[in-house]
């Protein structure tokens, strides 16, 4: 009897085991580089944009489900590295500390860039100077006062704006003086509208596609025109500008993807490299990472209508 028992529940093991193997090996079936679910955590400061792609690949293909989980940059580095989210979208590509820790876990992350986004500062509407120089700027984050500026707004202590900035001023943090954090890039805008003399540090992405809610508060605030370090004339932010490399606070954006297999991920970044997802960063005012080509016809002659 008890032989019989054990040879039961050995049977029962080797078929919920099989059982279970079957399931996962349903689950991968259901994902395709076209096909399944995927979450996708993404800086938030470059939202807008991969909102635009997402809606558009989840239209030409029904079958695709893409959840947009927006976070600050540390979040995002944090859950790809600690294998929370395999594709993540960030204004930076992955430094060799994190390209090692990845190969240790014999991961080998897939990076591909897809435009250039820009840091931009704004302030109130209200101030008739439109132009900035980097170093005053800078000058302030490294705790020197300047005249000309009130505070500085961040949008999160965390964010890929702030982490950007201290690269640029060669410093670990910022003053608690005079510099003011929120959590979102629209209460920025909203704070520098209502204030005079604070310049907002933003992504450029949120001046370009506001959501509904803040198109009026865009109208209260100018968008800055900024001199480079090496001095020189003032540039904004534009594709003009970015795609001729005069603005001086211009990054790319990068898809990063670490699922290992060829999942949703894979084609998600196939989509937004090529010429649909390039056409919609041209569309989008940041600059594409591949300039869509462009088909002309040309005729030797003008064939009028026919009346």
């Amino acid at each position: 009897m008890l032989k019989y028992s054990k040879a039961l529940g050995l049977m029962v093991f080797v078929f919920l085991f099989a059982m279970c193997n079957q399931k996962s090996k349903n689950e991968a079936e259901k994902e395709t580089i076209l096909k399944g679910s995927l979450d996708i955590t993404v800086d938030e400061t470059v939202k807008q944009i991969v909102d635009d792609q997402v809606a558009v690949f989840e239209g030409t293909y029904y079958d695709a489900k893409i959840t947009v989980k927006p976070k600050s940059e540390a979040e995002v580095i944090n859950d790809l590295l600690n294998q929370k989210a395999k594709v993540v979208i960030t204004t930076r590509d992955l430094t060799p500390k994190e390209k090692t820790r990845f190969e240790k876990s014999k991961i080998n992350p897939r990076v591909t860039p897809f435009a250039r986004d820009a840091v931009a500062f704004i302030s109130n509407k209200s101030n008739n100077d439109t132009l900035v120089a980097l170093k005053s700027v800078i000058d302030f984050i490294q705790g020197k006062p300047d005249g000309k500026i009130k505070g500085l707004v961040f949008d999160n202590p965390n964010s890929s704006t702030v982490r950007y900035m201290k690269e640029l001023a060669k410093v670990n943090e910022v003053p608690k003086a005079g510099v003011f954090s929120f959590k979102t890039n629209n209460e920025v805008i909203k704070f520098v509208s209502e204030n005079d003399g604070m310049i907002g540090v933003i992504g450029v992405n949120w001046l370009y596609q506001p959501t509904p809610d803040m198109t009026e508060t865009i109208k209260k605030i100018n968008v800055l025109s900024v001199q480079g370090l090496n001095g020189g004339g003032y540039y904004s932010p534009t594709q003009n500008d970015l795609g001729e490399e005069k603005y001086p606070l211009a990054r790319d954006l990068f898809i990063i993807n670490c699922q290992g297999y060829s999942g949703l991920g894979m084609g998600f970044a196939s989509f937004i490299a090529g010429d649909i997802g390039q056409r919609i960063v041209l569309k989008s005012g940041l600059l594409p990472y591949k300039t869509p080509g462009r088909k002309l016809k040309i005729r030797s002659e003008i064939i009028k209508d026919k009346e």
